[in-house]
């Protein structure tokens, strides 16, 4: 199974979710792949995900994170002790997301949401300040992240597989290229469908 979390004010309706729910539903496995919308409270956020994954063994799971979806990926990943790929995580959400504390947007539906003050605390919970076995995780970072510094990625994942795309931006825009590198990744076969 793969789960995918996505990124702040983020959703399943964001390029790189669609397009790994279409590729999976190609390979005949949409069954396999979960990508839900996550709340605002990231303690929230982490119990709708682990209500999600309770009954899937760790070897049979891979969780795929998006920028803050990477932060909890990571903190879950550490958890469970199954593996992990990271798209431009954030590495320190605690310190870049205070200055969105208060009332802002979702990206894809406009809808309003408040992110809370006590939402730092939560996120300083999940901190994870060594990854243990870095052969689970697979770092894919852009050095055109307008909004996170790939240096402080690749710092944090040292010793994972990592992919540095020279250039790019926060999206990954052109994620198409690596999108079955990342499916390989979670154990999928994406041979048999182009």
């Amino acid at each position: 199974m793969i789960l995918y979390l996505h990124g702040f004010r983020s959703s399943p309706q964001s390029f790189k979710a669609r397009l790994l729910a279409q590729r999976m539903h190609a390979l005949g496995l949409a069954h396999q792949y979960a990508c839900p919308q996550l709340p605002a409270s990231p303690k929230q956020a982490m119990e709708l995900a682990l209500n999600l994954i309770k009954d899937v063994p760790a070897a049979e799971l891979t969780l795929i994170g998006s920028s803050l979806g990477g932060y909890y990926a990571n903190w879950l990943a550490e958890k469970i002790g199954c593996r992990a790929c990271m798209l431009n995580p954030a590495v320190q959400p605690p310190r870049d997301l205070e200055k969105y504390v208060g009332v802002t947007t979702a990206y894809h539906s406009n809808e309003v949401f408040e992110f809370k003050l006590a939402y730092i605390d939560e996120l300083k919970a999940l901190a994870v300040e060594k990854i243990t076995r870095p052969e689970r995780y697979y770092l894919i970072a852009a050095t055109g992240d307008e909004m996170l510094d790939w240096r402080e990625m690749a710092g944090h994942y040292a010793g994972a597989r990592q992919r540095i795309i020279e250039g790019s931006d926060h999206g990954i825009s052109e994620f198409a290229q690596y999108a079955d590198d990342v499916l390989q990744f979670c154990g999928i076969d994406t041979r048999d469908v182009s």
